[in-house]
């Protein structure tokens, strides 16, 4: 039976994450009623790209028309926790893109909201189902190295992915929470759900070392800029259709640049960044990331009662759909080891993006690792990124808060 789904959101990952999937692939199970984004030119744009679905101009307005079972949200971070809120308030199950909220404030009230109303809020937390990560957590479910005490996780963004999220609203703490909240909501998710333990305390520690105001002399945008033939990090978006119609073509409504410089004045938030966390479990996570690495993936290890696993992907594009490195290192506590083949497969996110979107919206699939995340695991991987921002500015270490009681 179809339900009924309405989208808020209209960039390229509401655009090809949720959008086009739910008007092709997805079809036999869905009918999206309506696209609402603050920037009506490129909700229009994805209207056009999937078979000329209806546009608003008011959220709630569409809530009315429509009366949808299903509100998925894929609008900027800052903004997630009104329509989430909102949504489940209106009788709605809410699908929302990661992270879940930014901060321990809006966690609280979208935690509360759904306690309230009495409807489910569904992350899509999609690196969970990439085959590689959920043969991590299979091989931790069967004991291959007992108790696990330890984990190592090293990720690393390269100069053209990592660089991006400085030229766009992303680098602004107060519009994503840093990537210690966007991009490693992901990564704390994972570990999170390895370790099947909640976080306890941290410390952490951040810097800006390549981008942002280092006095550099600058111009407001790439495609304005006096300096585009020196600097390392020129991008000409005007080279690339899609961002050209769908973002050039947009900045008339809200002013929004698509390739602001990097080293503006705005930059807030960190490129370089460290957080050491304990678990409810006694189990310890070092976890690192940087946005200027020469090639992009990631690297760790996790120690346990029986043995060890070598792990890590080395992907050669930014949706981590095209990866060379896909092998898992098992030591026994008796020095032999073994070498795990782990097939990579096709799409986005290492072939998660499609594995996720069948159980949310069709259905009827079976979950014996988990995979499914709900909004205590949205709060608590937004919750650990959170106090690793206030641990940095504070110096200190901190407990990382518990909404489990939200929950009634």
């Amino acid at each position: 039976m179809k339900k009924k789904y309405v989208l808020v959101g209209a960039g390229s990952r509401a655009l090809y994450m949720f959008a086009k999937p739910m008007v092709t692939e997805l079809s036999e199970y869905v009918d999206l009623l309506g696209v609402y984004d603050t920037n009506g030119v490129r909700a229009q744009l994805l209207s056009e790209e999937c078979g000329h679905i209806p546009v608003y101009a008011d959220f709630h307005g569409m809530l009315e028309e429509t009366k949808p079972d299903v509100v998925v949200v894929a609008s900027t971070d800052y903004s997630h926790h009104v329509y989430i809120i909102d949504s489940l308030m209106a009788g709605c199950d809410v699908v929302s893109e990661k992270p879940m909220t930014i901060d321990e404030e809006k966690s609280r009230a979208i935690l509360d909201a759904e306690r309230v109303s009495g409807k489910k809020l569904t992350v899509t937390f999609n690196l969970r189902f990439a085959p590689y990560f959920a043969k991590v957590k299979e091989l931790l479910m069967e004991d291959t190295i007992g108790e696990v005490y330890h984990i190592q996780l090293e990720w690393f963004l390269d100069r053209d992915h990592g660089a991006d999220y400085f030229r766009r609203w992303h680098a602004e703490l107060a519009n994503s929470g840093g990537l210690l909240v966007h991009k490693s909501t992901h990564h704390f998710d994972i570990v999170n759900w390895w370790m099947a333990s909640r976080p306890k305390q941290l410390q952490a520690f951040g810097a800006r070392r390549v981008y942002g105001n280092h006095g550099r002399p600058h111009g407001e945008r790439c495609m304005t800029c006096e300096f585009k033939d020196t600097c390392e990090f020129y991008k000409d978006i005007t080279k690339d259709p899609f961002m050209m119609e769908h973002y050039v073509g947009a900045e008339h409504k809200d002013g929004y640049w698509r390739d602001r410089c990097l080293f503006d004045e705005r930059v807030d938030i960190y490129d370089t960044m460290g957080v050491n966390l304990e678990y409810e479990n006694g189990a310890i996570l070092n976890y690192s990331l940087v946005a200027y690495a020469p090639y992009e993936g990631w690297r760790a290890t996790i120690n346990g009662s029986k043995g060890r696993l070598e792990l890590g992907n080395i992907y050669r594009s930014a949706d981590m759909s095209e990866v060379e490195l896909s092998q898992i290192k098992h030591y026994k506590a008796d020095g032999t080891s073994e070498v795990i083949e782990v097939s990579s497969q096709i799409g986005g996110h290492g072939g998660g993006d499609v594995k996720l979107r069948k159980a949310i919206f069709a259905g009827g699939v079976d979950d014996p690792l988990g995979q499914m995340a709900d909004s205590l695991a949205g709060a608590d991987s937004c919750l650990i990124g959170a106090t690793a921002n206030r641990s940095i500015a504070e110096s200190r270490q901190l407990p990382v808060p518990d909404l489990r009681a939200l929950r009634g």
